[in-house]
């Protein structure tokens, strides 16, 4: 049994630091040290919300957040390829006016991996966009997860770097831009993953059954963010 949990950065920041320490491990054993949110920044931002997935000891074992585009601070994507390509900076203004935010932080500890955490991070993460009011949401990947975030529905935005490419975090990485164009609708996921983004969001406390690459993986969901 894994338990997802969705949380206020500031009123979570311990949880926070646990996160971040995971996520700079992974990051560390993949040689990569220059990720743009790979602070203590962002635990101290109002507009940040994040889920963890922990296992039955209670270790953190993977997490994702989402950053809500606000006045006072830059998207993560805005920090990463502004410099590159400075219309990211206008394309986040324009979707900022009916509410939105970026995906981002996605990782897993070497302990799960391959039994399909990430993906279920992210169909949580896209999950709770209503609570916090976005219409749309963008994230930036690299190529190992291009097939997860197309499935639940984001489309590269070919109008930015090289259509949609920048190399990112270093010259080892290929990175895009995607962009998912209505995040309440979801009408780009695919029809099982559309399905069950929409079940966590009408039911954010379950305990469930789901099905990952090596077999089913039993998730006790609370994905309800306090103090928003």
């Amino acid at each position: 049994m894994y338990y997802f949990k969705a949380f206020k950065a500031t009123s979570s920041i311990e949880t926070c630091r646990k996160f971040r320490e995971g996520h700079k491990k992974v990051l560390f054993d993949y040689g990569i040290s220059n990720i743009t949110t790979n602070n203590d920044d962002w635990m101290f931002y109002e507009s940040v919300y994040g889920i963890t997935a922990e296992d039955e000891h209670g270790e953190i074992v993977g997490g994702i957040r989402i950053h809500v585009a606000d006045d006072d601070h830059p998207l993560p994507v805005e920090d990463a390829v502004g410099e590159i390509d400075p219309k990211i900076f206008g394309l986040i203004r324009q979707y900022s006016n009916t509410g939105t935010g970026e995906l981002c932080g996605l990782w897993n500890a070497k302990s799960v991996a391959g039994i399909g955490i990430s993906l279920l991070l992210i169909r949580a993460g896209i999950s709770v966009v209503n609570q916090i009011k976005l219409n749309s949401l963008f994230t930036i990947c690299a190529d190992y997860t291009m097939p997860m975030v197309k499935k639940v529905g984001f489309e590269v935005e070919d109008s930015l770097g090289n259509k949609g490419e920048f190399i990112y975090p270093n010259e080892n990485y290929i990175a895009r831009v995607l962009r998912r164009m209505n995040a309440i609708t979801l009408e780009t996921a695919q029809p099982e993953d559309r399905e069950r983004i929409l079940n966590l969001r009408n039911n954010p406390v379950q305990i469930t059954s789901e099905q990952g690459p090596k077999g089913d993986i039993s998730i006790n969901y609370n994905l309800i963010i306090s103090n928003v």
